[in-house]
């Protein structure tokens, strides 16, 4: 279990992402009372200007942990019951039978059956999973698009569903976290983003970390480039975007110093009571986006080693950035890394994503800096 920070180690395996082809990225790695912060790589690739490790970054699904920890406080307070139907807090957004068998429960850790509605809010991604035939152009037509979440919301809930209320393995679903946001919204009688920043993230004393309402990540930031499967060459910058799209389930900004501090509070029961977090680490199957079965709780997912300790944490993306923040159970090691561009793998003939350099270069560090 004592793996002391290796620097140099950390230093070499951050640089070798940068050449392996990601343009840039940071991280932050605690071992209780030690701390390693790195940058390799480019802010801007047109002038050059360099990361740093105190980057403030759109740190994507990561804000689901947030999000989910909120409703775990609402349901400490009585306002929320984990097992009780969304049918009867939100019988306008899913009605019917759907409404009174899907779970609060089941919409944090995707099991409701619910679709995904990127695919319908984005019309050049409707084929998605068939990712050689989707294509980047309503990337850029919304770039400015304030979307209505309860219209997101019906795109998913109207759209075919992908498994029964609580059957397995689910499958991740943005629609289940909009439907979060509104229920919050509901019981508190407030926005989600002002209950999240009081509760959550002003609870961390994070102060780098935010739910912003305007397209601009503010304080000194990165570019995003997104590269789309190959599909958009050179790479281009989605750094300012109208986050309505995901709205309080993936827009966060933050830093890793931050991320590791939120992580390291709520593993240690400062954020919710230790049985919120015990009800936060009952994992069951789901499948991700990226069509890999995996692990998922409550907002939370676990990582291991093969024979070694397991950690705890998130990850996300946005159009061109995206990050990992993973905590050991004992809240002793940890890790959050930010990258400034997705979606780098092309696509072979039969339209899969094709293994890239970056692939091994993250795994690498990822390695170094959960176990040493």
């Amino acid at each position: 279990m004592k793996n002391p920070l290796d620097s140099a180690a950390l230093n070499a395996a951050i640089e070798n992402v940068h050449r392996a082809g990601m343009p840039g990225l940071f991280a932050e790695v605690r071992d209780g009372d030690q701390v390693w912060r790195g940058a390799a790589g480019v802010a801007d690739v047109a002038t050059g200007r360099l990361v740093t490790a105190d980057m403030r970054h759109r740190v994507g699904s990561i804000t689901k942990t947030f999000t989910a920890a909120a409703v775990l406080q609402q349901v400490e307070s009585g306002q929320i019951g984990l097992d009780t139907p969304i049918g009867r807090y939100l019988p306008g957004l899913v009605p019917g039978e759907r409404g009174g068998a899907i779970t609060v429960r089941m919409l944090i850790n995707h099991t409701s059956g619910l679709a995904e509605y990127l695919p319908y809010a984005y019309p050049s991604l409707k084929a998605f999973p068939a990712l050689a035939d989707t294509g980047p152009q309503s990337l850029d037509d919304h770039r400015h698009t304030r979307f209505d979440p309860a219209e997101l919301i019906e795109m998913g809930v109207t759209a075919p569903a992908v498994g029964a209320p609580g059957g397995t393995p689910g499958v991740y679903s943005n629609t289940n976290y909009l439907l979060l946001v509104q229920l919050l919204e509901q019981v508190t009688d407030t926005t989600a983003e002002r209950y999240i920043t009081r509760n959550v993230i002003e609870r961390a004393g994070l102060r780098d970390t935010e739910l912003p309402l305007e397209p601009y990540v503010n304080g000194p930031h990165s570019q995003l480039y997104e590269a789309w499967f190959g599909m958009i060459d050179p790479p281009r910058d989605y750094s300012v975007y109208d986050m309505s799209w995901v709205g309080p389930s993936a827009s966060l900004i933050s830093t890793v110093a931050d991320l590791n501090r939120f992580f390291g509070m709520l593993l240690a029961g400062e954020i919710v009571s230790p049985s919120s977090l015990a009800q936060m680490q009952r994992t069951v199957p789901v499948v991700s986006q990226e069509g890999r079965t995996i692990d998922y709780g409550l907002g939370l997912h676990p990582l291991e080693g093969p024979g070694q300790a397991t950690f705890w944490g998130h990850g996300g993306t946005v159009w061109g950035g995206g990050a990992l923040a993973m905590t050991r159970a004992d809240g002793k090691r940890q890790m959050a890394v930010a990258v400034n561009l997705q979606r780098w793998n092309r696509l072979d003939s039969s339209g899969k994503p094709q293994p890239h350099p970056i692939d091994d270069a993250l795994a690498a560090l990822y390695r170094v800096a959960m176990y040493g």
